[in-house]
């Protein structure tokens, strides 16, 4: 059964089949269907939140969920930067089997990095789109009869193309489509479904420098990089507005919030106060892209505290609407914390805790600051309060527990094994014998999670090269000592995996010459 025909065979399934019955119980104990909700920040880093060590910003919201659920140590994300990353999430497979593998622009389009062009021409908005046939949780849940909306930052087709929301399960969408679009806050439009809802602000292209004829200790030299229309706004008013309105049947909400990726851009008040707490601090004038900020540090900070108050008031309305003890809450990031660009001080806020935020330590790089992440899960009187666990999972396992969690049978494609025992610490919980990554941009990287065994495979495209680096992460969590030499053994079994899990992309855009890919 090819992925398409899943959809369409695809049903409620016996507890026989897929759970126990107790676990079953657990899941079904209320007249409706649990609810899902899945809250994705971007380029948000292990150490950005309180419950993970964050000493400076602020994250009352989501330490309260965290104290009301389970904290995962050793969960990964399915790509070290932001499409891939998305792509491996919704569809279930691993990078090596996976339609998109990089942020692929679909540059062929034409000047699709021009924002006064975009704006005249809508097709030249967005990223290369995922296939017809690519099944995603939204189409899944949507067939076993949730609700389902996408409300954020989409990044994996434009609209109008077989990628677009819309097309991919979500009966509702609202935000950015294009990720280029989400690098300004204050953009002239979001989308609503297909159709362009514009906004109140003026054409200020993202990567804009500052104006050398200002004061740039003049917050109003600023002026155009803080405009009226902030567009995370609207997406907590459309993303409640949803929940008020869907609350009487089964739904799925995936908040992909774009927050905290740069350009550095905040509500005032935010960055008031946290202008208080750091003190005065040199301006960012935009050399390293993105846009300038008169109050950089102050305005990550904010940013991320800004989107903790949305999570907070997320969980508000399921309250006010009764559903908030059937409802099983995610929160996860897209991958590690960029590094020291766009003025945003990663390395000084330790936002990829003890990983670091350097260059080629985050953000882009398999090593574990770009793909360790933050995961919370929280289900009142399902996930035992306060627990901490060390289960070793990744993106591509949630498609398989989110069937779980609704009754459907576990999709035979996915690279996924469901977590859902270990959220309830009931049932049997199975285990990876490994993680695999491959990610042919930033010069071509794969990367292996074997138990204890991390492996890294560098500069495949640049340089063809095939050498791995092993690390004991039981006693060099850093990554710091390269012990492939010492262990010939557990190299081979790396490279086997490697071997096995690498299937040659559709897109030409994604192969690799040096494993073998056809270009």
């Amino acid at each position: 059964m090819n992925r398409r025909d899943f959809i369409k065979n695809s049903g409620v399934v016996t507890a026989a089949t897929v759970l126990s019955a107790s676990l079953m119980t657990d899941c079904t104990a209320t007249s409706k269907k649990p609810n899902i909700l899945y809250i994705l920040a971007d380029d948000l880093g292990y150490g950005d939140l309180g419950c993970y060590g964050q000493r400076i910003i602020r994250t009352p919201n989501i330490d309260q969920l965290a104290q009301n659920g389970m904290r995962f140590t050793d969960h990964y994300s399915g790509s070290p930067v932001c499409a891939p990353s998305r792509c491996v999430l919704l569809t279930g497979r691993h990078s090596g089997h996976a339609y998109i593998r990089g942020n692929d622009e679909w540059g062929e389009r034409g000047d699709v990095w021009n924002f006064s062009l975009v704006e005249e021409n809508p097709k030249l908005e967005g990223q290369r789109p995922l296939a017809a046939d690519e099944v995603t949780i939204a189409e899944l849940l949507k067939n076993q009869g949730y609700k389902t909306a996408c409300i954020g930052k989409w990044g994996l087709g434009p609209a109008f193309s077989e990628g677009s929301p819309n097309k991919q399960g979500f009966d509702f969408f609202y935000g950015y489509n294009c990720q280029k679009q989400a690098h300004t806050y204050y953009p002239l439009h979001l989308w609503k479904n297909e159709e362009r809802v514009q906004l109140n602000n003026k054409m200020v292209a993202p990567h804009t420098r500052f104006d050398q004829s200002l004061d740039p200790y003049d917050e109003a030299s600023y002026a155009d990089f803080m405009q009226k229309d902030y567009a995370p706004d609207f997406m907590i008013d459309e993303a409640l507005k949803w929940l008020e309105a869907n609350q009487t049947q089964p739904f799925f909400l995936y908040y992909p919030t774009p927050i905290p990726h740069l350009a550095l851009q905040a509500p005032q008040g935010y960055i008031d106060r946290y202008h208080s707490i750091i003190g005065e601090e040199e301006p960012y004038l935009g050399g390293q892209g993105y846009f300038p900020c008169r109050y950089p540090k102050a305005t990550y900070a904010a940013m991320v505290s800004y989107m903790d108050n949305q999570v907070g008031q997320i969980l508000q309305k399921l309250k006010e609407i009764g559903q908030y003890e059937n409802t099983l809450v995610i929160f996860s990031s897209d991958n590690g914390a960029t590094y020291n660009v766009g003025g945003a001080d990663t390395i000084g806020f330790m936002s990829n805790g003890i990983w670091g935020a350097e260059y080629g330590k985050g953000k882009g790089f398999v090593r574990e600051g770009g793909l360790r992440v933050p995961m919370i899960a929280s289900w009142p009187q399902k996930i035992k309060p306060g627990t901490i666990s060390n289960h070793i999972s990744a993106f591509w396992d949630v498609m398989p527990t989110l069937c779980q969690v609704a009754g459907i049978e576990r999709p035979a494609f996915t690279d996924g094994i469901s977590f859902l025992p270990e959220l309830l610490g009931t049932g049997k919980q199975m285990h990876h014998d490994y993680l695999y990554w491959e990610f042919p941009e930033y010069s071509g990287q794969q990367a292996v999670r074997m138990g204890q065994w991390k492996a890294i495979r560098m500069n495949i495209v640049k340089e063809a090269n095939m050498d791995i680096e092993l690390y004991d992460l039981k006693k060099d969590l850093q990554e710091t000592a390269d012990i492939a030499g010492q262990h010939p053994e557990i190299v081979e079994r790396i490279l086997a995996i490697m071997k096995m899990e690498h299937e040659q992309s559709v897109l030409t855009s994604f192969r690799m010459s040096a494993l073998g890919d056809d270009i």
